[in-house]
């Protein structure tokens, strides 16, 4: 038997080579298939992947190679964003401007003047019983609904002598109008009211003959004129 040199190692049996070559190939299977998923990976979200090169730049896995600058990413993505946000901001400030021309249309198209009240004609200003009647009524059901006649401020709501209880509203003018006999109110004093908005309802209170409101108009001046020469001259029949 030939003697082995102390400065080498034995070579292994026959059957442990085999596993060794097996080992190997097995190793070298498996580093080419996680190569190839890594290369596919990045090719498929874009990514530049380079192994390394004979020139010494080392490659990485994030986008970056020895020799590959990165793509600023994160500035596309802000002015993206901005973008998004000005739109969003001429999309809501549109919005605005339409919400308002279509509030200046409305206001155009809204009656200024209105009936009081519906029902049936029944007294007129002037002379009645002996005495001046001082406005027109209307009658009606308990509980029809008093609007306003015009825009105005609401200056007195509550008991009234001989009527119960009234409404007063005073116009832009200076004008008074006046809604007596009413059963409820639903205004306070001080309150903005539209011409058509209902401030009351009808009633029987006071020294009344039966439900009805009793309307008045006061000029200016304080002078209680003829309503229905005023509501007619605004465009208004009774």
């Amino acid at each position: 038997m030939r003697p082995v040199s102390s400065h080498r190692l034995p070579p292994p049996p026959s059957a442990l080579r085999g596993r060794i070559v097996v080992a190997a190939v097995a190793v070298g299977a498996f580093a080419a298939a996680g190569a190839g998923q890594l290369g596919q990976a990045a090719a498929d979200e874009g990514t530049d992947v380079q192994l390394a090169n004979h020139s010494g730049g080392a490659a990485t896995f994030d986008g970056v190679g020895g020799d590959t600058a990165s793509a600023p990413q994160i500035l596309a993505v802000s002015k993206t964003t901005s973008e998004g946000s000005a739109e969003a901001a001429k999309l809501l400030r549109s919005q605005q401007l339409t919400t308002e021309r279509e509030a200046v249309e409305a206001e155009k198209k809204r009656p200024k003047f209105v009936r009081p009240a519906a029902g049936d004609f029944t007294s007129g200003y002037g002379g009645r019983w002996g005495t001046m009647h001082l406005g027109i009524d209307i009658a009606g059901p308990i509980g029809t609904p008093i609007l306003s006649a015009a825009d105005g401020v609401v200056i007195e709501a509550g008991p009234a002598s001989g009527f119960g209880l009234w409404v007063r509203v005073q116009h832009e003018d200076g004008t008074i109008t006046v809604y007596g006999h009413v059963d409820t109110y639903s205004v306070k004093e001080g309150q903005q009211v539209k011409a058509g908005q209902q401030i009351a309802r009808m009633g029987n209170r006071g020294f009344s003959t039966g439900p009805h409101l009793h309307f008045e108009v006061w000029n200016p001046g304080g002078q209680k004129i003829n309503p229905l020469t005023w509501l007619n001259a605004r465009g208004v029949t009774v």
